[in-house]
């Protein structure tokens, strides 16, 4: 069986030479796998069919911008269909390489954020890290992906789709619903597994992005030995869960805080999602990543970047 980030050799290879140093590395390491007769088994994980990160010396922009403490914008990947069909039904998001390609021409963004939290799918990854590199200038917007949480489908699974995600071109991985500071140490072996260069207050030099979220009630009690845990980049609220857990907004919005603080206090950024209402608050309070959804998420990002001076 062909390993998943090779379904057309002579395609991506094209790709990857207009992609980063460290994707370059890492396919040319693949297809010398392949070429010797690795990842043939047909059984085998995602993981082990995709191998070990190489990464590269040169930081993403996304990171210089967080090193300076400067906020940084970026949007929900969209879905090349509706979310909903003519008669009602819900439809599973589709992501294409022309929807990439449509994102790495936006120079408002500084990160695309690929949701697969609700189902997990590497072709998506694979198009949008094609799609963002097939632009004129390989663009410089990096790819963040959230993967399913740890809880949903286990600890295996969880591993394995860090490991492909990473190697099929993501700039990060964002881990969802991170229930205990156990946990969090769990999240930050898969990337240590790989090798994975994480950018981090004890890594400033590193290249990979790596995010925990905390969302539950269980977890925000933790909050203060989850930041503490070394080797990750990115904290951050999904405070529409958390709000929904404790059953009140205003509940949610103190736990939000409470991340934030702690994130401060270790030297994290935070992302939170935002529009053009409460962009310019959530500047002031201190989060460094704003994030984006639907069609009016060129204008909620237009008016973060004046409030932010960018």
């Amino acid at each position: 069986m062909v390993l998943p980030v090779l379904p057309n050799l002579c395609a991506l290879t094209e790709i990857v030479l207009k992609q980063s140093s460290r994707l370059t590395a890492l396919v040319f390491a693949l297809i010398m796998a392949a070429c010797s007769g690795g990842y043939e088994s047909s059984d085998s994980s995602e993981a082990e069919q995709v191998g070990t990160i190489i990464d590269a010396s040169q930081q993403l922009p996304l990171i210089e911008l967080w090193q300076s403490e400067t906020p940084a914008f970026g949007i929900f990947a969209p879905s090349d269909r509706p979310r909903r069909a003519p008669d009602g039904q819900f439809q599973a998001p589709v992501y294409s390489v022309d929807g990439g390609a449509r994102l790495a021409a936006n120079p408002l963004l500084d990160f695309v954020f690929l949701n697969l939290e609700p189902a997990w799918d590497l072709d998506a990854v694979l198009a949008i890290r094609e799609g963002l590199s097939s632009a004129e200038r390989v663009s410089d917007k990096a790819l963040l992906v959230r993967i399913p949480p740890i809880s949903k489908d286990g600890e295996r699974a969880a591993r394995e789709r860090v490991h492909a995600a990473l190697a099929a071109g993501a700039d990060g991985i964002v881990m969802p619903h991170v229930r205990s500071e156990e946990e969090a140490r769990l999240a930050v072996s898969f990337f240590e597994e790989v090798n994975a260069d994480v950018w981090s207050p004890d890594n400033p030099n590193g290249t990979v992005l790596a995010m925990l979220m905390i969302e539950d009630p269980g977890a925000l009690m933790q909050a203060v030995q989850i930041a503490e845990v070394p080797g990750y980049s990115v904290l951050a609220c999904g405070i529409g869960s958390l709000s929904s857990a404790l059953g009140d907004r205003e509940a949610g919005e103190a736990g939000n805080q409470e991340v934030l603080a702690q994130a401060k206090r270790v030297g994290l950024p935070d992302m939170i999602t935002a529009n053009d209402e409460d962009v310019a608050r959530r500047i002031e309070e201190g989060f460094l990543g704003l994030l984006m959804s639907g069609p009016g998420a060129d204008q909620h990002i237009a008016v973060g970047r004046a409030a932010a001076g960018r």
